[in-house]
């Protein structure tokens, strides 16, 4: 792959320049060649998908507007056919022969000469699919207007920033900023570098230094290590996981400022939720917002009998969880969340919490911590099945770190894992989450910015990788 975290950031100047030299009417066109150019360095073969999809969805877009009756149907048919068979065929279709092979098997059948694909996963195909699916389904709804212009809506399905992996943005929001004028602005432009560079600290910092190096360790041989060791592990891979992809969206949502456009918020202090459904609307947001709008309610979401609902709510998370890859373990994520959501409905729903009204008192935050720590174990054991390669890894990495629980030694490595995890959760993003305000660095003086700044600036000069550490969501 051509573009990594070091040569990426000499491909940005670049557009920048470019794009804010040239006039309003060329600026579009300019973040599309830059938005295909930088896809296709990574396999300039698959820019053939994003254009089949962009112009299927352009077209049946359009007429699914002019369209009444069984046609409109039809056109959306041929949208969700055309981009659900890209995404199966290039990501699913191994999984579910294999599948199918192992069942087989197990039944005393036997299919050797079964067919596979062998092909690389496209990078993103994830998150290009499901934003352009929304596009065509918000037409068929009636709750917007198709795009009439060719180039903006190919800039919409391509845009380089979240092409790989998000924000899932949606077109009534994005097409919108993309259509029109955007002038320079250097305040918005700063925040704009300020965001990308807390971004990058995330991803660097605390993901590639802190994290990574002990997750990689404990799940490269779980056998190997005692329950405590493999309890910080994981504890690790969670802050890896939430750095990298949270960073990755800071990012995204950074560089897309100094163009002049602005990207839905993709986290909100996940780990600081006190319960689980506040989980999912702190965490990947544009994902379970995405699956709660096309997939939850249209199954029937909670408007049906209590058994109806939680199979709904098993069935969209499930989903969610093969979106993520194809494998059981993934499945098992989501059936695991899907499961800690039904039961809190089922148990605790009389007793939400207020997801955006954070703990104003001392008494408050008594109560919270708690709840904060029991929702974390519950999304750690989640996190393992996540990351494990395959389920007979996960059952391992399970039985040796459940030891960690009954053993003095092994229980106090517990609490200090815990204790270390929550506190560098804190460090990221206690201001946030009381402020309640993504940016409220911002409102500090310019000294105290420019001092926390220069800061992560020199963190991240001091542990940026010798090699390439490619984003863990690209994967996907």
């Amino acid at each position: 792959m051509l573009f990594n975290s070091s040569n990426f950031l000499l491909f940005l100047p670049l557009v920048f320049v470019i794009y804010h030299l040239v006039d309003q009417a060329k600026r579009n066109f300019i973040l599309l060649i830059a938005s295909y150019f930088f896809y296709g360095s990574w396999d300039w073969r698959f820019l053939g998908l994003i254009l089949l999809s962009t112009v299927v969805d352009y077209y049946c877009g359009k007429a699914l507007h002019r369209s009444q009756g069984s046609t409109r149907k039809k056109l959306l048919f041929i949208s969700l056919f055309t981009n659900l068979s890209l995404l199966g065929v290039f990501k699913y279709f191994d999984f579910f022969i294999q599948s199918f092979r192992d069942l087989l098997a197990l039944l005393g059948g036997n299919w050797s000469e079964s067919p596979t694909l062998d092909i690389i996963l496209p990078v993103g195909i994830s998150f290009y699919t499901f934003q352009t699916l929304s596009y065509t389904i918000d037409i068929y709804r009636g709750r917007m207007r198709p795009c009439e212009n060719p180039i903006s809506f190919a800039l919409f399905v391509g845009y380089f920033p979240q092409l790989v992996a998000g924000p899932i943005e949606r077109a009534k929001r994005l097409l919108p900023q993309i259509e029109k004028a955007r002038a320079f602005d250097w305040n918005t432009f700063r925040k704009g570098i300020s965001l990308a560079l807390f971004g990058l600290f995330k991803k660097v910092f605390i993901g590639d230094c802190i994290a990574a190096p002990y997750a990689e360790q404990a799940f490269l041989s779980p056998a190997a290590h005692d329950g405590g060791f493999l309890f910080f592990g994981l504890c690790m891979f969670a802050l890896q996981i939430y750095a990298d992809f949270s960073g990755y969206s800071d990012i995204a949502r950074g560089v897309s400022r100094m163009f002049g456009i602005e990207l839905m918020v993709n986290f909100r202090q996940p780990y600081l939720s006190r319960n689980i459904t506040e989980f999912w609307r702190r965490w990947h947001i544009s994902l379970s917002s995405w699956l709660k709008d096309y997939l939850y309610i249209p199954l029937g979401g909670n408007r049906q009998t209590a058994i109806k609902t939680y199979r709904n709510l098993m069935l969209t998370m499930i989903i969610g969880g093969l979106w993520h890859g194809a494998a059981w373990t993934f499945v098992i994520w989501g059936g695991l969340h899907g499961l800690y959501l039904a039961c809190h409905k089922r148990f605790l729903g009389e007793r939400k919490t207020d997801w955006e009204k954070q703990p104003a008192n001392s008494s408050e935050w008594l109560t919270a911590i708690p709840c904060i720590v029991a929702t974390n174990l519950l999304v750690l054991l989640a996190w393992l099945f996540f990351r494990a390669k395959s389920f007979s890894e996960a059952t391992e990495y399970l039985s040796v770190m459940g030891t960690a629980f009954f053993t003095a030694e092994g229980f106090l490595a517990v609490i200090l894992s815990l204790a270390f995890f929550h506190l560098v959760v804190v460090c990221i993003d206690i201001g946030s989450y009381i402020s309640g305000d993504q940016d409220f660095m911002e409102s500090k003086s310019i000294p105290l910015r420019g001092l926390a700044y220069s800061m992560l600036a020199l963190l991240t000069w001091v542990a940026w990788p010798t090699a390439y550490a490619p984003f863990i969501y690209f994967q996907f």
